[in-house]
């Protein structure tokens, strides 16, 4: 299984788990908590199938890379991202990142720049900033974090349970959008996570990207469900725009978190139009929606 080594604990190498695939126009997929990089097989075909090089990864503590318990913050992860880039020299590449991947995507661009990053597309964004506090009253109480991480001490199995089935509006969508099959499917990918990732990574969510967003300077599109209840869009995609230069906003009407699950043709379709188009991808919120 291919690896590159991201770095040492305690003498031991922290190796991250990619799989290259195809040739042509490269593009790398970052995947959400709590899964791995095979949560993108509703895209990695499409794809494939439209000629592009697709790569994707399991972040540090998750699916079969190393489960260190050092790293888990986004300095840390796009330098993971960054490391790969390197390995596999590649250039014009599209990023494409899911939930948690947004946010490697985002401080990869605010520290490494775009010299070697052709677009951006986010799904189910977490940036600009989650925490409520005094420059950010429209952010989520830290109170309810707090809640989630003592939910993950405590039994972090039936936690996810509870985040699964809001993940995927279960009792809005299953099981036409999602089958009892493909949630045990991520059940379990998650339940097979490194247990102090799971908590540490909570944190990471309250990361403030402000002083990124300025700095993406390459045509980003971003799709998000407005019935997001793990990333309400109010309190993320929804102030995206204004903070992106060159931003294209797709509102999946009825979507919950993970849209490339249970809206894969409006997701796939908005995704290979926006990689294959030249030129600037600048829209306003509200000019396209894709439609449940």
């Amino acid at each position: 299984m291919p690896h590159v080594s991201v770095g040492t604990e305690n003498g031991e190498h922290i190796k991250i788990y990619y799989e290259d695939h195809g040739s042509g126009q490269p593009v790398v997929l970052i995947h959400g908590y709590p899964l791995n990089g095979d949560s993108w097989e509703r895209q990695e075909p499409v794809l494939l199938s439209s000629g592009y090089r697709v790569i994707r990864y399991d972040r540090r503590g998750f699916g079969r890379s190393s489960r260190p318990t050092t790293g888990y913050d986004y300095d840390t992860f796009a330098g993971d991202l960054n490391a790969l880039l390197d390995h596999l020299k590649l250039e014009e590449v599209d990023l494409v990142g899911f939930s948690m991947g947004t946010g490697e995507v985002t401080r990869y661009l605010g520290t490494y720049g775009s010299a070697r990053v052709r677009k951006a597309a986010m799904l189910g964004v977490i940036p600009p900033f989650l925490l409520k506090t005094d420059d950010n009253p429209d952010g989520v109480d830290g109170e309810v974090f707090e809640g989630i991480k003592s939910a993950i001490l405590k039994d972090r199995y039936a936690y996810f349970k509870d985040f699964l089935d809001n993940f995927y509006n279960v009792d809005k969508l299953g099981p036409e959008r999602i089958s009892e099959q493909a949630w045990q499917g991520s059940f379990n990918v998650a339940a097979g996570s490194s247990p102090h990732a799971t908590y540490a990574c909570v944190d990471t969510w309250l990361t403030d990207f402000r002083d990124d967003l300025p700095n993406i300077d390459v045509p980003t599109l971003v799709m998000h469900g407005t019935e997001d209840r793990i990333l309400p869009f109010d309190a993320t995609a929804k102030r995206l725009p204004g903070l992106i230069a060159d931003l294209e906003l797709i509102a999946v009407e009825g979507g919950p978190h993970n849209i490339g699950w249970t809206h894969p043709e409006e997701v796939n379709k908005a995704l290979l139009d926006f990689l294959g188009r030249d030129g600037s991808a600048r829209e306003t919120v509200g000019a396209r929606h894709a439609t449940a």
